[in-house]
This record gives C-alpha cells, sequence and structure tokens, in this order.
C-alpha cells in the first residue's frame, strides 16, 4: 500500500472485505479517474454477456488510467463497482474479480446493481478516486 493511504478497519462494525474509511494526510496529489469500461483498444465491449471477463477488462483498463496519471491500484482511497443485472450472483463475480486485481489493497468500495451502462453490451464498470504523496 502507498504511504499516502491508511485504510481503516476495526470500528466495531460488522467484518467486510472492504476497510470502513480511508484516511490520507494532506498535502497529497489526488486522481478521479472515470469509470473505467470493458473496452477494447479499439473501442469495443469485450467479452459480451460475461461478467468476469469484463471485470478482467475493466480492472486492466483502471489500472492502464492510473499508471497515465502515475498511481497505482494501491493508491486507490475510494471504488464503486457498476454491475448491469439484478442477479446478485453477478454482482458477486464481479466483485471476486475485482478483488483479484486489488490484491489485498481493500478500500473502501460500494458495489452497485444498475440497470444499464453506457456502451452497448456493457456489464461492468468501476470509477475510483486515488492519492499520492506529493514529490
Amino acid at each position: 500500500m502507498t504511504q499516502g493511504v491508511r485504510l481503516i478497519r476495526d470500528v466495531g462494525l460488522a467484518p467486510t472485505e472492504y476497510a470502513y474509511a480511508a484516511v490520507t494526510d494532506a498535502p497529497v496529489r489526488a486522481v478521479w479517474a472515470a469509470g473505467a469500461c470493458p473496452l477494447d483498444a479499439d473501442g469495443a465491449t469485450v467479452c459480451p454477456g460475461d461478467v468476469a471477463g469484463q471485470t478482467h477488462q475493466v480492472m486492466r483498463n483502471l489500472a492502464d488510467a492510473l499508471a497515465a496519471a502515475g498511481a497505482a491500484l494501491t493508491d486507490l482511497t475510494k471504488t464503486t463497482v457498476y454491475v448491469a443485472s439484478s442477479d446478485r450472483a453477478d454482482l458477486a463475480t464481479a466483485w471476486k474479480v475485482y478483488r483479484e486485481h486489488m490484491n489485498g489493497h481493500d478500500v473502501p468500495s460500494t458495489l452497485l446493481g444498475v440497470t444499464v451502462l453506457g456502451y452497448a453490451g456493457q456489464l461492468v464498470e468501476v470509477e475510483a478516486v486515488a492519492v499520492l504523496p506529493l514529490p
């Protein structure tokens, strides 16, 4: 985990797979990432109908966007995971893949089932906020 992020877990609330809060101490540089989508380099939606496959692509795209801003998944302080489904099994599938990519960096996160996402065939999107210590 980056030195700029401290995750808060033990607050007397129910145990979860994510921290309840994240703290950063100023001065820091913030990065707000747009929702990462399951698009390939040509802008086509990958893995139609496959929540796991789309989540892998989303997380790769998120990592690439963060890298372009000088950050990494371990710099994240908050994420929101959107899954276009009312089936909790689909949400659980997306969450499992998301956690694989987060590699133990269990930042505060919200997991939502939604009706529809922006691209044709899109099932998953992840938006995120990261912080970095100033150079």
